[in-house]
């Protein structure tokens, strides 16, 4: 599986041809460069534009936009699990969907903008999962230590911070390094703009992974 960043809280999946784009933004609405791919599968966490900006993808693709339950497309089997982008029960910004799936034995659980720590029943769904992608800005989503402490029930091998602020960015996030702060300088990976790796691979990493752009 081959995993790449398009900025902000866009990652793209890839595995034996098939494509996924996990919240996808036009980068001018928002002031860094556009995602440039060509994807079968969008997934996407809610109605917010900088999330959901299926135009952006190249070609003819299937798309789930905030559903809840297990879905199939495309030949994916997606759990989408409920969550709020508030911590007013969705009140202030709405819900929120994370999306969990499984591509060559390794399993992705994407936070999308998620503004409270999830019901029980949700957090055990996302148990264990091989890569975690969490949002670190604060502004709009969950601060920091009540982050953590999700990351904590949640277990994963892999955590990789997203929705943060970076060089162009207008939406007034926190910096990378607020979320880096205490976290052991040895458990930091920078892995570039992309990695590919293998269920065999994934079992040897944890820690987390810091992409670039």
């Amino acid at each position: 599986m081959r995993v790449k960043w398009h900025g902000h809280s866009c990652f793209e999946f890839i595995s034996q041809g098939v494509s996924v784009i996990v919240d996808p933004h036009d980068g001018k609405s928002i002031g860094i460069k556009p995602p440039v791919s060509k994807a079968g599968i969008v997934l996407i966490s809610h109605d917010h534009f900088d999330h959901n900006a299926q135009r952006a993808v190249k070609g003819e693709h299937a798309v789930l936009a905030a559903e809840t339950g297990t879905k199939e497309v495309g030949g994916l089997t997606v759990e989408c699990l409920p969550s709020f982008h508030d911590d007013k029960g969705g009140a202030l910004r709405g819900a929120n969907t994370i999306h969990k799936f499984a591509m060559e034995g390794i399993t992705v659980c994407h936070c999308g903008d998620l503004g409270d720590v999830p019901s029980d029943e949700v957090v055990g769904a996302m148990r264990g999962v091989d890569i975690l992608f969490v949002p670190t800005g604060e502004v709009y989503t969950l601060p920091i230590p009540r982050l953590r402490e999700l990351i904590a029930a949640v277990d994963p091998k892999v955590v990789v911070p997203m929705h943060y602020r970076v060089g162009g960015l207008t939406i007034p996030l926190k910096t990378l390094d607020d979320f880096l702060e205490g976290v052991p300088e040895d458990t930091i990976v920078h892995v570039g703009n992309e990695v590919e790796l293998s269920s065999d691979d994934i079992q040897e990493f944890s820690g987390v992974w810091v992409f670039d752009r």
